[in-house]
Formats: structure tokens, C-alpha cells, sequence
């Protein structure tokens, strides 16, 4: 059996029904942005909560006690998530310079790292894997763009953007942010496909690791497949069941003939 096919059944399944209104994407849109800005913050480190990321977003309000940084990461993350919202409506293919605009709205208190390459090499801890050396950064991820939008055609999109993370991953261009950017062009490659963007949770941290660890380790990208498979599958089904729900209240309020 395709390891697709029921993951194309339910997008099937939500592209039939009726759309939600506006207000109502509106909502759940910023439900999302709160969850994914928390839970890929918090994987970096950041120590706001999800109810003090919420605060953040949603009141503007600054949490006492609690660094600038992590605040500046909410917000940065947040204009990054707007960004490609407007890319995905535009169906703009992935470039470099795509790349650098979101990786400087993720590092917006950083103005002279920012959209940059790095130039110094790097390790990371407990990382199996040293990055590559930053003189070959820049065409390492020239490459990159080019194989992910002229030879991977013949593969389902969740593979792709499966392989695309991995890779990124692997040459670490930035000196920091590379994990939420690599995140938010997951997403961005998700939506232009119709498909509902993704949370990978901070709870699920460690098997995301992994996923890393058995690329660099064994050059098996199906591991980081099958999470990200079974995000979209939740994701679809939550979609289907809310569009279910509203579905039948709509029922119970039709008028009798």
C-alpha cells in the first residue's frame, strides 16, 4: 500500500467540504501560530510557556523576570510565520533569498547575523554530525535549492520536505535559528501544497532528534517521513472534524421546507 495514500484520502476528504468563514480560519489560524511558536521556541531552548507565549502574541504584554530574547523570539517567529503565509498565497518557489528573509525575521534582535551565512565553523552539542565548513556554505545550499526544485519531482511532498529539512539541517547555514527556520520552510512547502502546516511539539523533542540522528548516521531520511506523515495525518483529521461539526450544526439550523 502507498505509505500516501491515506494521507491524499483525508486532503480528499477536507477539500470537499465546504470552507470554514473567515473569522472562523482566523481563529484557528492563531491558535496554530501560538502552538507552533511555542513548541519550536521551546526546542531551542526559549523559556516562555505556551500561556506566556500566548500573552505575548496576543496582548503584546512582557513577562517579568523572563529575558528579552525569548520575547524578541515570539515576535521574530511570528512575522516569520505571516511571511510565508503571504508566500504560500503567491505559490513563490523556495530560493536562497526566500531562505535569508525568513531566517532574518526568526533572528530580528540580531541585526548583524541575521540572513547571513556564517562564517566560522561550528559544532553542536551531542550532535553526531560536524556542519560543514562555511566556505562551501554557499553553494552547498545552492545545490540544495536547486535538487529540491528541479529533481525530486516524482516524490510526494511530504518526502520532500522531509529530505529538504534533513539536508538544511545538515549544513546549518546560520550560526543560529537554523532549527526554526528549517521548521517554518517545512511549513511553507506543506501549505503551498494545500496541505495544513504542522507543530512538531516540544514533547516530541527527542524522537525529532532522532530523526536527525538516523539521517547522519545511516543516510535514512524515513524516520523524520513518518513524523512528519503522522503530524499531517492529525492535523488533516482535526481539520475534518471541526468542518464535521460545523457540518452538522449547520443542519440542525437549516429551516423546514
Amino acid at each position: 500500500m502507498n505509505q500516501f495514500r491515506e494521507i491524499e484520502e483525508l486532503k480528499s476528504k477536507l477539500d470537499s467540504y465546504r470552507p470554514l468563514t473567515s473569522a472562523e480560519l482566523k481563529r484557528l489560524r492563531d491558535e496554530f501560530l501560538v502552538d507552533f511558536t511555542y513548541n519550536s521556541n521551546a526546542i531551542e531552548g526559549n523559556t516562555l510557556t505556551l500561556q506566556e507565549t500566548a500573552l505575548v502574541l496576543k496582548e503584546g504584554i512582557t513577562i517579568g523576570r523572563k529575558p528579552l530574547q525569548d520575547h524578541l523570539e515570539v515576535v521574530g517567529h511570528r512575522d516569520a510565520f505571516c511571511y510565508i503565509e503571504d508566500l504560500v498565497k503567491e505559490k513563490t518557489p523556495l530560493s536562497e533569498s526566500i531562505i535569508k528573509d525568513i531566517h532574518s525575521l526568526v533572528l530580528m534582535d540580531r541585526p548583524q547575523e541575521k540572513g547571513r551565512y556564517r562564517r566560522i565553523p561550528v559544532t553542536i552539542t551531542g550532535a553526531v554530525n560536524v556542519p560543514p565548513q562555511p566556505y562551501i556554505i554557499p553553494k552547498l545550499m545552492e545545490e540544495l535549492i536547486y535538487k529540491y526544485n528541479t529533481k525530486t519531482g516524482d516524490k510526494h511532498i511530504i518526502e520532500k520536505v522531509s529530505l529538504f529539512h534533513l539536508e538544511f539541517e545538515t549544513i546549518h547555514p546560520f550560526i543560529d535559528g537554523n532549527g526554526r527556520t528549517g521548521r517554518l520552510i517545512l511549513n511553507l512547502e506543506l501549505m503551498k501544497e494545500g496541505y495544513p502546516p504542522i507543530n512538531i511539539k516540544f514533547q516530541d523533542q527527542g524522537k525529532y532528534y532522532d530523526c536527525l540522528a538516523g539521517y547522519h548516521n545511516q543516510d535514512n531520511p524515513d524516520m523524520l517521513t513518518s513524523l512528519i506523515r503522522e503530524y499531517v495525518k492529525e492535523e488533516l483529521n482535526k481539520y475534518i472534524l471541526i468542518l464535521e461539526s460545523a457540518k452538522l450544526i449547520d443542519h440542525q439550523w437549516e429551516p423546514e421546507i
